[in-house]
């Protein structure tokens, strides 16, 4: 085989290589645009959300496109194991939130707002406390404060935390993600917010879809 001949053939081999790689870009970059198929209903009340974004929840932040929420292991009032796999069929707005955290605190009263005027079969609010040391103050705070809607719900090792900052949908606190009852993610909204006002209740029922 002559030396022309070795190039030509080499040549047209990169050639080949490159389309294939294209080509596989390109499937990867169509796959991951889309929704899982376990959130085709998901993907459906997103761009209800867009427009609701305002006022206190101005921050809200839609998600991209409808995927499975992280799996996040977390303790009811009673110690006992709990999951937001557990909450199936409910609308969940869970938020993370600490006793050094003062935003947190500030935010707690309109989260029990938002439980008092929506909680129910269909929609909980699902607030994690995420304390991890002097493990009585957190449910000491919640009376004092006044706090009667929510359930407690506690991580003690922050574990739920480091599991959405892996996601990349926690870099603070108070941190608070939107699933729908499909368990998809609809949103996160970084920092507080006060979630019993209009606006807010808006978000959630569209995400509801009342």
């Amino acid at each position: 085989m002559t030396r022309p001949t070795r190039l030509r053939l080499a040549a047209g081999a990169a050639a080949l290589a490159l389309v294939a790689a294209a080509g596989l870009y390109g499937t990867a970059r169509l796959l991951g645009n889309r929704a899982d198929p376990a959130c085709a209903a998901s993907a459906a009340i997103l761009p209800t959300l867009r427009p609701l974004a305002r006022g206190e929840v101005a921050a809200f932040e839609p998600a991209e496109r409808a995927l499975p929420a992280p799996r996040l292991a977390f303790r009811d009032g009673e110690g006992a194991p709990r999951s937001l796999a557990d909450l199936s069929g409910r609308t969940v707005l869970l938020n993370l939130w600490a006793t050094w955290c003062e935003p947190c605190k500030r935010e707690m009263p309109a989260l029990d707002g938002l439980q008092a005027a929506l909680g129910g079969p269909d929609f909980e609010v699902v607030a994690v406390n995420i304390d991890t040391r002097n493990l009585d103050r957190p449910r000491a705070w919640l009376e004092a404060a006044g706090i009667r809607n929510l359930a407690y719900y506690s991580d003690r090792e922050a574990k739920v935390f480091q599991d959405l900052r892996r996601a990349g949908q926690a870099e603070g606190m108070p941190t608070t993600i939107l699933v729908d009852r499909d368990g998809c993610r609809l949103g996160t909204l970084p920092g507080p917010a006060g979630w019993s006002a209009p606006e807010a209740v808006a978000l959630v029922k569209a995400a509801l879809g009342r």
